[in-house]
C-alpha cells in the first residue's frame, strides 16, 4: 500500500481544500521549530519531529494561514542572530547605505552587492539623497527600508529595465536576451533575487506578478516546468503545438524538423531541439517528443540561467525549504499579499492617532463612517496611498509596520496628504460628509509619490 508521501501534491491540495472547510485545524498551537537546529537546545519529542516532518514532506495539510505563522516564526527565530531585536534601531549590526533617488537600481545594485555586503540579513539602513543630490528628511526606523525595497524591486522587474519581461496575461519572467542586453547579466538576477529575499525576511509586500512558471522553477524541487505553462508564455505557440498533436493527417507534410527559430533583436539564427535536429524530421510517430523540446527551450532552456541567478540570490537570504512549505500561487501571496477586500474594521482597530486626534474625536468618527461608505476598489486605493501596497498584510493589520496612524492639520483648506514610509495620513479637520470625502477620494485617486514630507 502506498503511503501519504506517495501520493501527487494535487492530492494534498484537495484533502487541504476539504479540510479547510470544516476549520480542520491539525497543528494550532504548535511550536515553530526548525530543522536546521536539530542539534540546538533540548531534544525533540517524537510528536515535535512528526511535525516537522509533515511540515517537510505533506505542509497543504497544515492551512495556509498557520503555515504563515511557522515561516515568520523560523524568520524570526532567525533574526535573532542577524538582528538584534533589543537594541536602538540606529545601533548594533546595521547596514547603513546611501541612495541617489534617480540612480536607485544603479547604487543599490553597487552597495548591495554580495562582494560589498555578504550578509544582507543584518538590519538595513537607507538615507536617500534628492534628484537635486539634498538629503532627504526623514530618518529609517523600517518604513523607509519598506518604501525603498518596493521601488527598487518594482524597477528592477520593470520590463523597460530589461532583465524581465511580460506573458500576454501581463506576468512577470525572465527576459530570454538578458545577456545580450547585460555583459555582466548573471549578477544582476544574482542580486533581484537576492532583494526580493530580503523583502520576505523582512515581510514586506511588493506587488510583482510572477509568472507561475517562473516561480515553478524558483521554489519547485523540480527544475523543469510543464508543457501547459506554454500557454501563459506563448498561447499561439501552446496552440499551434496543440494543434500538431491533434493533427489527423501526415505531419511529414508540415515540413517540420527538431529546430526553433530564434528573433534576437531582429537577427533571427536557428538552434537545434536536439543533436543533429535539423535533419532530423518530425513525423506522426516522434510529433510527442518535439512538442516536448519546443516547449522545454521556451520555458527553460532559454532562461535556465537566469533563473538559476535568481535562485541563488533568493537562497542566499531565505531558505527554499522554507518557501517549499507553500505552493506556487501561495508564494505569490506572500510576495505580493492576497487581492482580498480591505478589512476597515481590522484597519482601525490597529490604527494609531497622532497630533490632537483621538478615537472618539468627531473628524475620526467622520472619517470611518466616510471609508466606510467606499466601494472595495476606493479602499484599496486609501490603503496604497498611505502604505504603498494596496492589499492588506497576510495576518491582518496587527502585522502593519509602522502601524497605520492618523496625524491631525489644522487647515481644513488642504488635502489629506500621507507619508507612506511612515503609514501616516495626514488629514485635516473636515466637519461634514461630503467634504471629507470629495477631498480624501480626489487625495487618493491623484496618487502618492515616494517623496518624504
Amino acid at each position: 500500500m502506498n503511503s501519504a508521501y506517495d501520493k501527487p501534491s494535487n492530492m494534498h491540495f484537495m484533502q487541504y481544500t476539504r479540510r479547510s472547510r470544516l476549520n480542520y485545524r491539525p497543528f494550532r498551537g504548535v511550536p515553530v521549530i526548525s530543522m536546521d537546529n536539530l542539534d540546538e537546545g533540548p531534544p525533540l519529542t517524537t510528536r515535535q519531529v512528526r511535525i516537522l516532518t509533515v511540515l517537510k514532506e505533506i505542509p497543504f495539510v497544515l492551512p495556509f494561514e498557520e503555515r504563515v505563522v511557522v515561516f515568520q516564526g523560523l524568520l524570526l527565530n532567525n533574526k535573532v542572530e542577524y538582528q538584534n531585536p533589543d537594541s536602538h534601531f540606529m545601533v548594533g549590526s546595521n547596514i547603513h547605505i546611501t541612495i541617489r533617488r534617480n540612480y536607485l537600481y544603479e547604487d543599490a545594485f553597487e552597495k548591495l552587492s554580495v562582494e560589498n555586503e555578504p550578509e544582507i540579513r543584518q538590519t538595513l539602513r537607507v538615507h536617500m539623497k534628492s534628484a537635486a543630490g539634498l538629503d532627504e528628511a526623514g530618518v529609517d526606523g523600517g518604513g523607509l527600508l519598506r518604501e525603498f525595497l518596493s521601488e527598487l524591486l518594482k524597477t528592477a522587474f520593470d520590463p523597460n529595465r530589461g532583465f524581465f519581461r511580460i506573458t500576454n496575461d501581463n506576468m512577470l519572467y525572465p527576459n530570454p536576451y538578458a545577456h545580450l542586453i547585460q555583459q555582466n547579466f548573471a549578477a544582476h538576477y544574482f542580486f533581484i533575487g537576492r532583494m526580493l529575499g530580503k523583502a520576505l525576511y523582512e515581510n514586506l509586500l511588493v506587488e510583482l506578478p510572477l509568472a507561475e512558471f517562473f516561480l515553478s522553477k524558483i521554489i519547485g524541487r523540480q527544475t523543469e516546468v510543464d508543457v501547459h505553462h506554454l500557454a501563459s508564455l506563448d498561447p499561439l505557440m501552446y496552440r499551434n503545438l496543440l494543434s500538431l498533436k491533434n493533427y489527423d493527417g501526415d505531419v511529414v507534410d508540415l515540413g517540420l524538423d527538431f529546430t526553433i527559430v530564434i528573433d534576437e533583436f531582429g537577427q533571427t539564427r536557428v538552434e537545434e531541439l536536439k543533436p543533429n535536429g535539423a535533419n532530423i524530421t518530425v513525423t506522426n510517430q516522434n510529433r510527442i517528443e518535439y512538442i516536448h523540446l519546443m516547449a522545454d527551450y521556451k520555458l527553460n532552456t532559454q532562461i535556465r540561467k537566469q533563473c538559476y541567478f535568481f535562485k541563488q540570490g533568493l537562497a542566499n537570504v531565505i531558505s527554499l525549504d522554507w518557501l517549499r512549505m507553500f505552493s506556487n500561487h501561495e508564494v505569490q501571496v506572500l510576495i505580493s499579499g492576497a487581492e482580498v477586500p480591505v478589512d476597515i474594521e481590522d484597519l482601525k482597530k490597529h490604527t494609531n492617532y497622532v497630533g490632537g486626534y483621538t478615537p472618539e474625536d468627531p473628524a475620526i468618527d467622520l472619517f470611518w463612517t466616510v471609508v466606510n461608505d467606499f466601494t472595495d476598489e476606493q479602499k484599496t486605493k486609501l490603503l496604497k496611498f498611505v502604505t504603498s501596497c494596496s492589499r492588506p498584510p497576510l495576518l491582518g493589520f496587527k502585522e502593519l509596520y509602522p502601524p497605520f496612524c492618523i496625524q491631525k492639520v489644522s487647515s481644513s483648506d488642504r488635502l489629506p496628504t500621507a507619508s507612506t514610509c511612515m503609514n501616516l495620513l495626514k488629514m485635516p479637520v473636515f466637519k461634514d460628509y461630503e467634504t471629507l470625502k470629495t477631498k480624501l477620494l480626489y487625495a487618493i485617486q491623484s496618487g502618492a509619490g515616494f517623496e518624504l514630507s
